[in-house]
C-alpha cells in the first residue's frame, strides 16, 4: 500500500491512471465480500455530494461500506486516488452528442451538460484543477470537446483559444451556480430567498443601495421571474455571445500570428 508520503518520495507518481499495480490487487480471502472499487467509488461520489470535499476522510467511507478503512486501501493507495476515480466517474454522466448534428447545437449540448455536471457536484470544480484528469470518462469527454472545436474551421492554432474561452466560462459558471446552490440548501432557504435576504441586507444600507442601483436595472431589464431563470438567460446569451465569436473569427479567415 502507498501513501501521501510515498507519492512524494515518488514524483512520477501523479495519477491513479499512470500507475498499474493499484487496478491489478485482488481482494484477499479476509476481505469484505461484495467489496469492490465500483462500489467504493460510487459510495465516495454519494458522500461527497451529501457532505462536501472537506469532510470526506477515508474513515468515514468506511463506516458507510461498514468496513474497516485498512480494508479500502486494499482498492486504492490513497485518499487522493480515490477522488480521481470519483472525478472521472461522474464525468461518465455526460452524454455523447450526435456526430451528424450541427457543431453549434453540439457546443452547447456540451456546453450545459459540463455546466449540470458542476452543479450537480459542487466538489468537482475543486478537484479539476487538483489533478491531472486522464481517466476514461474524462477524455471522452475531451475528445468530443475537441471533436466539436475541429469542426467550427477554426485553424488548428486558433482551435485551443476557442476551447478555453468556451469551456473556462462554464467553468466559471457552473462553478459559482453549485456553490451559490449548496450555500443555499445549507442555509435551509429556496435561492429566491437568499437572494431576497442578501438584497434586503443591502438596501437597507444608503450608500450600498446607491452602489447597486444600476445592477438591480439590468436585473430587471433581463427578465425572468425567478433566480433560476434569470440564470438561464444569462448562460443562454453568454453562450451564444461565444459562439457568434467562433463565427465571426471562421468568416474572417482568422490565421495564426
Amino acid at each position: 500500500m502507498g501513501s501521501a508520503a510515498d507519492r512524494e518520495k515518488n514524483p512520477s507518481r501523479v495519477s491513479v491512471w499512470l500507475d498499474r499495480r493499484t487496478p491489478s490487487r485482488t481482494r484477499r480471502a479476509d476481505q469484505p465480500a461484495g467489496l469492490d472499487r465500483d462500489r467504493i467509488t460510487a459510495t465516495s461520489v454519494r458522500l461527497l455530494d451529501a457532505d462536501g470535499l472537506a469532510k470526506f476522510s477515508m474513515r468515514r467511507l468506511a463506516a458507510e461500506l461498514d468496513v474497516t478503512a485498512m480494508s479500502l486501501y486494499w482498492y486504492v493507495d490513497t485518499k487522493d486516488d480515490l477522488l480521481e476515480l470519483a472525478l472521472d466517474t461522474v464525468f461518465g454522466e455526460i452524454p455523447a452528442t450526435r456526430e451528424d448534428t450541427d457543431w453549434r447545437a453540439r457546443l452547447r449540448e456540451l456546453a450545459t451538460s459540463y455546466r449540470k455536471l458542476l452543479v450537480r457536484h459542487p466538489w468537482v470544480s475543486a478537484l479539476i484543477g487538483s489533478f491531472l484528469n486522464i481517466g476514461p470518462h474524462s477524455m471522452l469527454f475531451s475528445y468530443a470537446v475537441q471533436d466539436v472545436v475541429r469542426a467550427t474551421g477554426l485553424p488548428l492554432g486558433r482551435q485551443p483559444g476557442a476551447m478555453a474561452a468556451v469551456f473556462q466560462f462554464v467553468y466559471g459558471f457552473g462553478s459559482t451556480e453549485g456553490h451559490f446552490v449548496q450555500r443555499t440548501v445549507e442555509a435551509g432557504l429556496s435561492q429566491d430567498e437568499y437572494v431576497e435576504r442578501a438584497m434586503g441586507t443591502i438596501r437597507a444600507d444608503p450608500e450600498l443601495d446607491r452602489a447597486m442601483r444600476y445592477s438591480e436595472s439590468m436585473m430587471d431589464a433581463r427578465g425572468g421571474g425567478t433566480v433560476e431563470e434569470k440564470r438561464e438567460r444569462d448562460f443562454a446569451f453568454a453562450l451564444d455571445l461565444l459562439i457568434a465569436g467562433i463565427d465571426v473569427m471562421c468568416e474572417r479567415g482568422v490565421r495564426r500570428p
